[in-house]
């Protein structure tokens, strides 16, 4: 076993998967020769060639469609959008084609695509870098979402994404790709998509979040222990399909829920954690959901950006003020 970064992880499970299938294509801006802005693709092209690991003009509309274009036609792209801030150009190929393509042809046609993004906050980006608008793309239909929090996840989720038959957004949290170091065995092996994680047990209350602020989460959980509250954490992992039956299960026994995300908190995905819980669980809650969120504003510049993302001090007083009512 090998001590990666989730940043490594990604290298690895891109260069797995290209050694086991050759219809698998890896492109976009500066992916190629110079390993893409994060170096996520380093090496990549080196190894498998550039007519299957090549660089595209500055163009999001065009990696877009030119990688639906491609998995209609039998190959499984992996296209890279350098930031989820430039991302936006492309919601028409996504809506229109790649979500839309199986129903519209009638399943003659499918779109086995990725498109990875790094997003989120807290690497004193500037503007159009460090967006969290992962539940617009959750919205769409069709389309799969998928957000890592760790190298292991990273690896095995990302294997999954490329061999599933349908499009998947695999955003992958900038701000923890080089945070810590997890092993992991190159040995090809998947994670489910579609499943939550459990990450701590727990009997006091539930914390639910994913991407980088499982960081902040699983931190907050261990402070809540140092005081007698034991708390269980679940990484949502595949934020659409949402796999609610665990988060149902994991709250009708602990009878209080606290959702945290760095994503501004109207419409949010936690929201939609919240509706669950209403419709589904309604009878186990012993108080109300506790949301900690971003804020409904654009992520400030790096000055104040510490004061946007939830902290551990704002998920450790939602989780006491849900245990007091």
């Amino acid at each position: 076993m090998t001590e990666v970064t989730l940043l490594d992880a990604v290298n690895l499970a891109l260069a797995r998967e290209m050694s086991a299938d050759p219809a698998v294509v890896v492109f976009g801006e500066d992916v190629g020769r110079n390993g893409g802005v994060f170096r996520a693709t380093a090496g990549l092209q080196e190894r498998f060639g550039a007519e299957r690991v090549f660089d595209t003009p500055l163009s999001e509309t065009l990696i877009a469609g030119m990688a639906i274009g491609m998995a209609a036609e039998g190959l499984k792209p992996v296209a890279e959008i350098q930031f989820l801030g430039f991302v936006y150009s492309t919601i028409d190929q996504i809506v229109n084609h790649a979500g839309r393509l199986r129903n519209r042809t009638r399943g003659r046609l499918g779109c086995p695509m990725v498109m990875r993004v790094p997003f989120g906050g807290g690497i004193h980006a500037p503007e159009h870098h460090s967006e969290s608008t992962e539940a617009i793309f959750a919205h769409i239909p069709g389309i799969r979402v998928v957000i890592p929090s760790s190298p292991h996840r990273a690896y095995g989720l990302l294997l999954a994404a490329i061999r599933n038959p349908d499009p998947v957004i695999f955003l992958e949290p900038k701000r923890i790709y080089r945070l810590f170091k997890q092993e992991i065995e190159d040995n090809g092996e998947e994670l489910p998509l579609d499943t939550c994680f459990l990450l701590r047990e727990g009997s006091d209350v539930t914390l639910v979040s994913w991407g980088a602020m499982i960081h902040e989460t699983r931190i907050a959980a261990e402070r809540l222990s140092d005081s007698g509250i034991e708390a269980e954490v679940i990484d949502l992992a595949t934020i659409k399909p949402l796999d609610m039956k665990t988060i149902l299960t994991s709250v009708e026994k602990t009878g209080r829920c606290v959702i945290v995300h760095e994503a501004a908190r109207t419409c949010g995905v936690g929201a939609e954690v919240a509706a669950g819980l209403a419709e589904s669980g309604l009878m186990s809650l012993m108080a109300p959901v506790e949301r900690v969120t971003g804020y409904d504003t654009v992520m400030p510049l790096y000055q104040l950006e510490k004061q946007y993302l939830p902290g551990v001090d704002r998920i450790v007083a939602a989780a006491h003020r849900t245990l007091e009512s």
